[in-house]
């Protein structure tokens, strides 16, 4: 692929993640796919992403052999794309039959899936560390010094949409969670003649000693029109 068409594919791709950017699940199925296309050699893809007291898993995959592929590093504790995640911002294994840095998981996805070659490319904003995007092949030497350069590049684009789909998702939560918790303080100063805060404060007081969240208790009290027990 030349740069000026290589340019052009990738303001394409920046577009397409852009039109899905309030959407996470949306974001990263069209990144996998996108990989496939825009990367030669490229089998299956996934994303892997961390979560809290990182807990990791795939959210979007082409196909089976890149959930399971994927699925088996978090088992076995090895593997390229757990290496991007915490340690290399790209790995690349030629050949996963002979590899000797994950000889376990290697051997199996290659015995029982049929991978032979993998590219990992980390996903990050900043000094955040997101996850990785994994792309898979069946053929040994499947991806060479192009595809890595296309593959970091589709990897920033991809960090990006995700971080802005994280972002967008956590004001959503957060705007649905204010409204719910109005409505709540609604029907207590209604109910029992309290100010706002008055009324924000009982469902403080019950959410420390019930051991809930505010926004759980308000969402049960709108739906019910019943005070959550003080327990």
């Amino acid at each position: 692929m030349g740069d000026e068409e290589m340019t052009d594919s990738f303001a394409r791709v920046a577009r397409e993640l852009r039109a899905e950017a309030d959407d996470v699940t949306a974001t990263l199925h069209k990144a996998v796919a996108l990989a496939t296309h825009l990367i030669d050699g490229c089998d299956e893809a996934g994303v892997s992403i961390v979560h809290r007291k990182r807990r990791i898993d795939t959210p979007a995959a082409t196909g089976d052999a890149a959930r399971r592929g994927d699925a088996l590093q978090y088992e076995l504790g090895e593997g390229p794309c757990l290496d991007a995640i915490w340690q290399q911002d790209t790995i690349l294994a030629a050949d996963l039959a002979t590899d000797a840095r994950w000889p376990t998981w290697g051997r199996r996805v290659a015995a029982e899936l049929g991978v032979r070659s993998f590219l990992a490319l980390q996903l990050f904003t900043h000094a955040d560390t997101l996850g990785a995007l994994n792309l898979y092949s069946y053929r040994p030497d499947a991806f060479d010094h192009d595809d890595t350069v296309e593959g970091l590049a589709l990897a920033a684009h991809v960090a990006v949409a995700l971080a802005a789909a994280q972002q967008i998702g956590q004001l959503q939560s957060a705007l649905t969670n204010r409204t719910t918790i109005g409505q709540a303080e609604g029907i207590l100063m209604e109910r029992f003649q309290l100010l706002p805060n008055q009324a924000f404060a009982v469902l403080a007081r019950v959410s420390s000693t019930s051991n809930r969240r505010v926004a759980d208790l308000a969402a049960e009290l709108v739906e019910t029109r019943r005070m959550p027990a003080d327990r």
